[in-house]
């Protein structure tokens, strides 16, 4: 049996079109593909794997997001001689059925292979999102390699909270496999012979202080090698007694920052701390949390609320992964209260 590949470049979960569209995020998300591109490269690797959730948002796609979405495909169709494309569940408009999804135009550019069905070749299986009882047929599969957008029981959330067990897919159903690759959990982590490869780069807060994220690079019979994205963007939690004594230490390039005002500090002096350090150490943004011990007036803590409380709200909003909630509805509704 010929190998499906020998020498594969692995990401997952880019979630184009996140955080309201935003524009700063799909740029991350081509400078990510080009950086990955280069790494694979310069590895000698020929094939690709995309593990899922490409685009963000299953019942609409902006159009500026549709361009950058489009770009980041081209340039990954042009750099390898394959690439398999998962359609996770963020693909796909309905999550119980692969009919239709936000991809389908990718279908018509070189090198490139939607998976939406089952492909077991070169003693690899290719997985899609499964639907139904897909399950049950996942534990009939054999092969070197599996490669999917599973939802396994005991794994670790992007929240850090376990994934319940439904009492459907469970790794013993995979257990035949040597090494099974997924995306779907944005945190790195394994168990027995099953990997999260962690999702390209840091998305909100709850990835925050873990930058163990960026590619795979799977040499055929080797043990998977990891690469984190030296310029990804980054989220921090502080309190602001350790921004005073080690700001050059912990604030990075590309950082957004939540800082908790841990000690007796005005809120202008605090602010001026702020205003100072995001240009000075090339932040994104630095929200200020007044400790529960924090005693403000009624003018600063009313400017609090304006400079810190509704930019995390904002943010967290912005945030929110749901089928169920219209985000633009929920901030129109937070601004007008």
């Amino acid at each position: 049996m010929t190998n499906l590949f020998k020498k594969a470049a692995v990401f997952t979960d880019l979630h184009l079109g996140h955080k309201n569209n935003s524009e700063q995020h799909n740029q991350d998300c081509i400078d990510f593909i080009e950086w990955f591109i280069q790494t694979a490269k310069k590895e000698g690797c020929e094939t690709c794997f995309f593990l899922g959730d490409w685009n963000h948002n299953r019942a609409t796609i902006n159009i500026q997001t549709l361009h950058y979405s489009l770009k980041g495909l081209e340039l990954l169709s042009k750099a390898f001689d394959h690439v398999y494309f998962i359609a996770g569940n963020h693909d796909l408009y309905h999550k119980s059925s692969r009919d239709i999804h936000s991809v389908e135009w990718a279908k018509h550019l070189p090198n490139v292979t939607i998976v939406t069905d089952w492909i077991e070749e070169g003693n690899v299986v290719i997985a899609p999102w499964l639907v139904n009882e897909d399950w049950r047929d996942l534990q009939k599969k054999k092969g070197k390699y599996l490669m999917g957008h599973f939802e396994l029981p005991h794994f670790i959330l992007n929240a850090m909270i376990a994934m319940p067990d439904h009492g459907e897919l469970q790794t013993s159903h995979v257990a035949q496999f040597d090494y099974v690759f997924s995306g779907h959990f944005h945190k790195r982590q394994a168990k027995h012979n099953v990997w999260y490869i962690g999702n390209a780069f840091p998305h909100n807060y709850s990835d925050a202080g873990d930058d163990a994220r960026g590619m795979m690079i799977l040499e055929w019979g080797c043990d998977p090698e990891f690469h984190s994205w030296p310029s990804q963007p980054k989220f921090r939690i502080f309190n602001i007694s350790d921004i005073i004594t080690d700001a050059e230490k912990l604030l990075l390039p590309k950082s957004s920052c939540r800082v908790h005002l841990d000690v007796d500090i005005s809120y202008e002096e605090a602010n001026y701390i702020r205003e100072t350090l995001i240009p000075q150490y090339n932040l994104r943004e630095m929200a200020l949390v007044p400790s529960k011990n924090t005693e403000l007036g009624e003018q600063e803590a009313t400017e609090l609320k304006f400079e810190g409380v509704d930019n995390i709200v904002s943010h967290e909003i912005g945030c929110i992964q749901s089928d169920f909630y219209d985000k633009a509805k929920l901030l129109e509704i937070y601004r007008s209260i």
